[in-house]
């Protein structure tokens, strides 16, 4: 993103543990309670309320979340498609209008804390929090043994409000990571954008690739992704933001059965763009889906089909207007 116009730059970032933790002019906060993977439409109801109460309250309005994901440290053997880095995520809550994000380390320490420590060494003891948001079935504490009903219970008693955000729906589908983590797992990033509010998108360096679609006529920005990067592979629409300069293209996600059938790589061909990318994080948005990825009878065949690919591609593009995730960014 372009820092320089980026009006979330005031944005307040403090990261610690549950014994170490300073976190700053957050102190007294409003703050919305969650893991925000994704900062979907759901998650901006809880944000929302918070930011509600601050103002009613005359302070502060802050996310709480916790990294690594809770679920990647109590079941390590499990695979997690996550929606976005952390940074990521705080560019995200950044555009919220958020005063800044509190970021607690999800380690043993914090795993084996009561609900009843959270609230009162944490919450209250360690950031005196002027009030809480959460999603209706926000859990916390050692086995998850705090439920919503019981932090509100904890705060009539201590002194602090609590919000619950009741579910949200979007013509009957959930808004919640795990819907949205399954339409991209089935290359609908349609209505993945949908429940996320704004388009999906992964940032990522450009790296070396074999300069095979440069011999073919359409040269490709490279990026891996995370290995637990579960989204469909196949051939997309794509927009990405390069040094706050947008540029349409198109996409593969894959492992290029046509020649190698190697490790999975984003391929992103960017339409009137010249230059070079390599070393550089650019952001890319995934606009809507073309076709699945495929082997060709020839290298012919292929180009015929790039150049379809780039042709629809505009085509989704065109329609979509501009379409583009709502990023932030911060200053620590």
């Amino acid at each position: 993103m372009n820092a320089a116009a980026n009006p979330a730059k005031n944005f307040h970032v403090a990261r610690g543990s549950a014994r170490e933790l300073d976190i700053g002019p957050l102190g007294g906060a409003v703050v919305a309670i969650g893991n925000f993977d994704g900062v979907h439409r759901g998650h901006r109801k809880v944000i929302d309320a918070a930011r509600a109460r601050a103002r009613k309250l005359g302070r502060k309005a802050a996310a709480l979340t916790f990294a690594p994901h809770p679920r990647l440290f109590l079941r390590p053997q499990d695979t997690l498609f996550q929606l976005n880095s952390l940074h990521d995520r705080l560019r995200l809550l950044a555009a919220t209008g958020l005063d800044g994000a509190i970021v607690m380390n999800f380690d043993a320490t914090l795993a084996a804390t009561t609900a009843q420590d959270f609230i009162e060494r944490i919450l209250v003891g360690g950031m005196n929090i002027g009030g809480a948001a959460i999603g209706f079935d926000f859990h916390f504490g050692q086995n998850r043994g705090g439920s919503p009903a019981f932090l509100r219970e904890q705060g009539a008693r201590l002194g602090f409000a609590v919000d619950v955000v009741p579910p949200l729906e979007d013509e009957g589908r959930p808004v919640s990571s795990g819907a949205v983590r399954q339409a991209l797992t089935e290359g609908k990033v349609v209505e993945a954008a949908e429940l996320l509010g704004a388009p999906w998108f992964v940032s990522g360096a450009v790296i070396h690739g074999d300069k095979r679609g440069r011999d073919l006529g359409f040269p490709t920005a490279n990026i891996r992704l995370d290995p637990s990067c579960a989204l469909k592979h196949g051939i997309y629409a794509v927009r990405a933001d390069i040094a706050g300069v947008r540029y349409d293209g198109v996409a593969s996600f894959g492992r290029r059965p046509m020649f190698d059938d190697g490790a999975t790589l984003l391929e992103a061909f960017l339409f009137d763009f010249d230059g070079d990318l390599y070393g550089q994080v650019i952001d890319v948005a995934f606009i809507g889906w073309i076709r699945h990825e495929q082997k060709f009878e020839s290298v012919e065949a292929l180009m015929r089909h790039m150049a379809a690919d780039a042709a629809q591609a505009r085509d989704a593009l065109r329609r979509a207007g501009k379409a583009f995730p709502k990023l932030g960014d911060w200053t620590d």
